[in-house]
């Protein structure tokens, strides 16, 4: 975790300095926009501009181009206008430059607070730890899953709302035998993530092999849940399968495993799915020439 706040401290650091560069310009900044007040030289140029404009009015009465109503008429709007331009405007005092220069360090910290404990709140520190631990468990010579159990269990207490703690529990326990306690933790995932099919699939075929290849209320209560949520659940398809071949229903587990390899790509389960039909299909064609024969004899 250690490099991980360096290179948070490090990423911080340009924002650091943006909040705090005006502090350091400051000064520079407040001296240059009092001069610039003091030079303000705009009633000058609005009276040029007034000199020029009744030059230019003058000019046009001498030659006859406006009549003398036009040109008084015309004077009075300039010196109005002059007069509106020239008004002196009320100024505001140009605040110290050390004005703020403590609240801005102040804002610096809580932002750095702020996105401390966002990140710890909605990052993933979590996650990061688990990255770790893993890591560590698999560097060590000699690792197996017991050993990572142990260490897993106490994440566990310390992130009981991480789905990847339990999910990754789930499959430790499951892989080692643990089945009660792979179901426990199963449970909790779903409690996190919801009931997706996907999980409750997961559910079912734990429950149905813990129960010898039995469709226990319970075990159909989630078969019958996930296939209103997903009539392609490959998992459901194939533990129905499974019931069907144990049955000795071939006909209906072939059926179960080609529409589960429908929603399968390639891979081990599909190979798998394809053996036991192929399975079915023989078995289902001994029985039909078993029956056959008793015909025949009869």
């Amino acid at each position: 975790m250690t490099p991980l706040w360096i290179a948070l401290l490090i990423t911080a650091l340009p924002a650091l300095w943006l909040m705090l560069s005006p502090l350091w310009r400051a000064r520079a900044l407040f001296e240059a926009q009092r001069r610039f007040e003091e030079r303000d030289d705009a009633n000058r140029q609005n009276v040029a501009i007034f000199r020029r404009r009744l030059t230019s009015l003058e000019s046009a009465l001498d030659r006859g181009d406006i009549d003398q109503a036009r040109f008084d008429e015309d004077k009075l709007e300039l010196e109005r206008s002059l007069l509106e331009d020239t008004a002196p405007a009320p100024k505001r005092a140009l605040k110290k430059p050390g004005a703020g220069r403590r609240v801005v360090p102040l804002v610096a910290v809580a932002v750095l607070v702020a996105a401390v404990v966002g990140y710890q709140r909605s990052g993933a520190e979590g996650d990061l730890r688990l990255y770790a631990l893993r890591s560590a468990w698999e560097s060590t010579p000699g690792h197996s899953f017991e050993s990572y159990i142990a260490p897993l269990e106490a994440e566990a207490g310390r992130q009981p709302g991480n789905p990847n703690v339990w999910g990754t529990l789930f499959t430790l326990y499951r892989e080692t035998g643990r089945l009660e306690q792979a179901a426990k933790a199963l449970n909790r995932l779903i409690a996190i993530e919801g009931r997706a099919p996907a999980l409750l699939s997961e559910l079912a075929e734990l429950r149905f092999f813990m129960a010898e290849r039995t469709l226990t209320p319970e075990v159909q209560a989630l078969v019958d849940e996930v296939l209103a949520l997903d009539p392609r659940q490959p998992k459901i398809l194939s533990l129905l399968g499974v019931h069907a071949f144990g049955e000795g229903d071939y006909a209906l587990a072939i059926d179960r495993w080609r529409r589960a390899l429908a929603s399968l790509g390639e891979g081990e389960t599909s190979e798998a799915l394809r053996d036991g039909i192929r399975e079915a299909q023989a078995r289902m064609a001994s029985s039909e020439a078993n029956v056959s024969t008793d015909g025949v004899f009869e």
